[in-house]
């Protein structure tokens, strides 16, 4: 996503690039260079030749914002409900573990708002609204934590066998220790 943590560019970015297009717009009508202009306003010539074209098409009104490119699907109402069905559990919408995937929240988007979503589309969604990817630590509810450490401290050691001899020898593996 271009925009990760917003899914596009908020109302004062909008604002300000709607700002830079009309000061364009007013030179434009004066007859300056778009290699001048650019400069000025620190855009790039081919934005302010697209500017110019649009400009020569519409008037200084085509220039204006066009909004966001598109709404959320989900409103913020919707994603409150989704929020509070995701805090029920995996296991209150039929799944034996307590794991949310993506493709089971997907599955639940569209059984709560019958609304189709792609995995990706529901990871931006999450993402959009401050969730973040959790990997469970993966450790066995009757782990006994002492008895790991006694193990890496007594049978490891001697387990572990070291690739390369402690006597000393020569570093080459095709000339062995010649005198």
């Amino acid at each position: 996503m271009r925009y990760p943590q917003g899914g596009g560019l908020t109302v004062e970015r909008q604002q300000f690039r709607e700002e830079l297009r009309l000061k364009a717009a007013e030179r434009f009508a004066q007859g300056e260079a778009s290699s001048v202009i650019a400069k000025d306003l620190r855009v790039s010539v081919r934005s302010v030749q697209r500017w110019r074209q649009t400009w020569a098409e519409g008037g200084p009104r085509a220039l204006r914002s066009q909004g966001p490119a598109s709404l959320p699907r989900l409103s913020e109402k919707q994603f409150t409900q989704l929020e509070a069905e995701l805090a029920k559990g995996p296991a209150a919408h039929g799944w034996e573990d307590q794991r949310w995937t993506l493709a089971r929240i997907r599955t639940v988007i569209g059984r709560r708002f019958h609304l189709t979503y792609t995995i990706q589309g529901v990871r931006r969604l999450l993402a959009r609204n401050g969730w973040s990817c959790q990997v469970p630590a993966r450790r066995a509810m009757e782990r006994d934590d002492d008895a790991v450490a006694g193990w890496v401290k007594e049978v490891w050691p001697c387990a572990e066998v070291s690739r390369r001899p402690v006597e000393p020898g020569s570093p080459s593996r095709t000339k062995p220790d010649s005198p």
